[in-house]
């Protein structure tokens, strides 16, 4: 097919973008071609994003995909709103051998072409980051900034960062090779040798409800731009921003010379259960999951003939030993438990307390005191309801909701959860966090603090000692996982011995964090989301294993 998008011209666009890419993931330092701020899109864009978004909204998305044999979508906003988008159900038996079909001329582009055509996808969604704002918010039930920051440049970063990191790994080896052993006397030995970076075949990606973009970019690029096509299937509540993904990519894939159904679409009729029946086909050689322990545990299990790479749940802790800003640790705290209604995977759980309290910069706190504080800090975090709405936005679906409700039930209520009512949005469900305290002081295996409670939860955890809460966030991270940790001291020594804790059970550590950084954040380039070393997650966001085993080396040797 003839490119409309030339080599030269996707050179002259992007190259310049891949190089500070693999930069940053070599330096670590702070770096993003995504601007994060909605001004920075143009005065129009606000207005033009969502007028976009508006007009998909009760349409029929036709991707041209092969093996359509009907349509489905049933998405209703957590704010409210249908949105009434219907998407094309596939028959994989037609559309994998069609999505096949192009991996060779896809092969043989690359690393680079891959790399600059990945990234042209790239810019076309960043140009859109107002549209796709409003198709994350209203899928995730995430407030609207939120969603435009992470479900738009954030999630553009991550998949950036795993575009590079595939380069990177593919061009280790040199493409061509001349190769000249001694003999002595006799003529040397010769050969001449080429080496092709070989996909491993089609990849499954499966999304999740809570961010779609922002975890799902990830494993979508780096099969993407390591040869491989990308089956999409979305989480039945949100798909819009992966169809809209979808969209954009097999638009770029065509004017760029390649068969667009490298990238499709594969949305499940209500109660289907798709992603079971995919993930075990022969055809899908990769997967990439983000969701349940108990389907990610099934697809390690089950997916045998594929590669596996999961995020999980996990029981995230801060352990609080002492702090020289006790203010700030408490400011800190309170908008790390309220961002997104504690929907996000890094969320901490479980605060993790010497009952004899601690010492602060403020005078010595007890157990009880420091509690009520951090009660009155989210209290008055999320008190004017304006600010609850911006930060809280609405719970996903209603299995959070009834495990907010439970937790009331589990203990003495530190912070009562309140409804707030969204003035825009009148349907939405709007919660404010609840805390509630408990004891490790009697070791029980049923014990509320050792299993994750995901939403707008979490326990104040009274322990004997600083050493015992580092015992117990051993054992939660060694059976449970963690995506983060954070830990809260003054002292050298207890700092080593947190560290030694997270060193040993793979977990990524946040110490003392006061300001505008919040354990649950973390930077594309820079931060590594999850270790892939515990329960948790057997993968990393992103670093070179997560790319380097989603294609495979092969050598062909020629006599000189």
């Amino acid at each position: 097919m003839a490119a409309e998008l030339t080599v030269p011209q996707l050179s002259d666009k992007h190259r310049s973008t891949l190089d500070q890419a693999l930069a940053a993931i070599r330096s670590r330092a702070y770096w993003s071609p995504h601007p994060e701020h909605p001004k920075a899109y143009g005065e129009t864009a606000p207005a033009d994003g969502l007028a976009a978004f508006e007009a998909v909204r009760g349409t029929r998305l036709d991707l041209g995909q092969p093996g359509t044999d009907g349509w489905t979508g049933a998405e209703v906003s957590p704010f409210g709103p249908e949105l009434g988008v219907e998407y094309p159900h596939v028959d994989p038996d037609v559309l994998l051998p069609a999505m096949k079909a192009g991996m060779g001329a896809w092969r043989d582009a690359g690393p680079e072409v891959r790399a600059l055509v990945c990234i042209e996808i790239l810019a076309r969604i960043g140009a859109r980051t107002h549209e796709f704002a409003h198709a994350v918010m209203h899928t995730s039930g995430q407030a609207f900034m939120m969603a435009f920051q992470a479900g738009g440049p954030h999630a553009q970063d991550r998949g950036l960062e795993a575009v590079a990191y595939a380069y990177e790994e593919q061009t280790r080896v040199p493409s061509q090779a001349d190769w000249s052993k001694p003999q002595g006397k006799k003529d040397p030995l010769e050969l001449g040798k080429t080496f092709t970076a070989v996909p491993r075949g089609i990849s499954l990606m499966i999304g999740c409800n809570t961010f779609p973009t922002w975890n799902g970019y990830p494993g979508l690029f780096a099969s993407l731009a390591t040869g491989n096509a990308v089956l999409v299937k979305p989480h039945p509540r949100a798909v819009l921003p992966l169809a809209l993904t979808v969209k954009v990519a097999r638009e770029v894939l065509a004017e760029a010379g390649f068969d667009p159904n490298l990238v499709a679409l594969a949305v499940e009729r209500p109660g289907e259960g798709i992603a079971k029946t995919l993930a075990v086909r022969p055809e899908i050689r990769l997967i990439d999951y983000t969701g349940s322990t108990e389907f990610g545990d099934w697809l390690e299990t089950n997916a045998r003939q594929a590669q596996v790479y999961t995020e999980k749940a996990g029981v995230n802790t801060v352990v609080v030993d002492s702090t020289s800003d006790y203010k700030g640790m408490l400011s800190n705290l309170a908008f790390s438990l309220s961002l997104y209604s504690g929907q996000m995977c890094t969320t901490p759980q479980n605060l993790l307390i010497p009952r004899d309290g601690i010492e602060t910069d403020a005078g010595h706190k007890s157990y009880d005191e420091l509690v009520a504080d951090l009660a009155a800090s989210v209290g008055g975090l999320l008190g004017d309801d304006a600010r609850a709405n911006a930060l809280l936005g609405a719970l996903v679906n209603p299995d959070v909701k009834t495990r907010l409700e439970a937790a009331a039930g589990l203990g003495e209520v530190a912070l009562a959860s309140r409804e707030v009512v969204n003035p825009e949005f009148p349907d939405a469900v709007v919660r404010t966090p609840v805390m509630v305290k408990l004891d490790a002081s009697k070791p029980d295996p049923e014990a509320p603090y050792l299993s994750e409670c995901f939403g707008p939860v979490s326990f104040a955890v009274a322990v004997d000692s600083t050493a015992d809460a580092l015992e117990l966030l051993r054992r939660t991270v060694r059976d449970k996982g963690a995506m983060t940790v954070g830990a809260y001291t003054t002292s050298a020594d207890t700092e080593r011995a947190i560290e030694e804790v997270c060193l040993e059970e793979s977990a990524q550590l946040s110490l003392n964090l006061t300001g505008g950084v919040y354990v649950n954040q973390t930077a594309a380039f820079s931060d590594f989301h999850g270790s892939g070393g515990n329960p948790a997650a057997n993968a990393a966001l992103c670093d070179g294993a997560f790319v380097s085993n989603r294609f495979r080396m092969v050598e062909i040797r020629r006599q000189a």
